[in-house]
């Protein structure tokens, strides 16, 4: 897995990138949730789960499903009472933050894959470009010299990549309303 770090400097360029006035800081820490929610089956080892099955780590709350779930009921319950289009883009951006989770986990060099589909498929998926290191579930275990190690894979492979796009939106988004400024003719 990547560490909830590199989860949650993602969720925080969806979000930053998007320029939609409703994604607030409240709206932006609930995507940070969001994309390191996934990880929550971790405390399934401890009651027997299995790494591979259906409720186990990178199964079944790192798929697609879940992720779609999880952003309706949260743009539906914290956002009910905006325009519908409004809820529908919350949805939309908390849904990319949940499903970034499983999309970085199956970058990483170690594991068992992605159930991107579960529980209709059961499959693990990983892509076949790995160059994030994987990071430990253990928290002990990341705080160790292999983190840091973790980190600076993490900082070549997702975080300077996420500061580099959202540079470049910012770019074209400033220049395109730039555009659309001087083109609008002045009343009198």
């Amino acid at each position: 897995m990547a560490s909830a770090f590199s989860h949650a400097i993602v969720a925080l360029t969806i979000g930053k990138a998007c320029q939609n006035h409703l994604i607030n800081w409240r709206a932006l820490l609930l995507g940070v949730a969001c994309s390191i929610l996934p990880d929550v089956d971790v405390i399934g080892f401890r009651y027997g789960i299995q790494y591979g099955d259906v409720w186990g780590h990178r199964g079944l709350t790192h798929s697609l499903l879940f992720a779609v779930l999880l952003s309706a009921v949260l743009a539906v319950a914290w956002y009910r009472k905006r325009p519908k289009a409004a809820m529908a883009g919350m949805c939309v951006y908390l849904f990319l933050c949940t499903a970034s989770h499983g999309v970085l986990d199956a970058m990483t060099s170690g594991g068992f894959g992605v159930a991107f589909f579960s529980p209709f498929d059961t499959t693990r998926y990983f892509f076949s470009f790995r160059p994030i290191a994987v990071s430990p579930i253990s928290i002990d275990r990341f705080f160790s010299e292999d983190g840091l190690h973790i980190l600076f894979s993490e900082a070549k492979w997702i975080w300077l990549p996420s500061c580099a796009v959202f540079l470049v939106l910012r770019t074209i988004q400033r220049s395109w309303s730039g555009t659309h400024v001087a083109q609008r003719p002045q009343r009198d």
